[in-house]
């Protein structure tokens, strides 16, 4: 618990971090600024995609829309959160000198993503009426 204190107080103030073990080569941090910025990106097309489900799919049954729509603005909330996070976890790792984090978050996105789009595919197939 106390680790992810301290984790979560390094997402508002990242200069504490250099309080941790030695400065990695620089082109390393500016890959896991990289990596961190590609999964914002990430977030916010499954937060816009949820926002299309919702204004752009009128004649799909409402529950279904908004259940589509709910679910693309929580797998983006979890995205972001989950960005930043393992930034945090990446930067201290190579600080330290230790493994690289792991994660299975990048196949719990996956599956979601490919849930909510067979979700979708199936009330597009069986018809549109609200």
């Amino acid at each position: 618990m106390i680790d992810f204190v301290r984790s979560l107080r390094l997402w508002f103030v990242p200069g504490r971090i250099r309080d941790e073990g030695t400065t990695p080569d620089y082109r390393f941090s500016l890959a896991n600024e990289r990596t961190f910025l590609a999964w914002i990106r990430t977030a916010l097309a499954l937060v816009g995609g949820g926002f299309a489900v919702d204004q752009f799919l009128p004649d799909l049954r409402w529950g279904v829309r908004v259940g589509l729509a709910v679910a693309l603005f929580a797998i983006g909330a979890l995205s972001a959160l989950r960005a930043v996070g393992q930034w945090v976890r990446t930067e201290r790792a190579m600080r330290r000198g230790e493994d690289l984090p792991v994660t299975s978050f990048p196949a719990l996105l996956s599956l979601s993503v490919a849930a909510v789009a067979v979700v979708m595919l199936v009330a597009v197939a069986l018809g549109r009426t609200g």
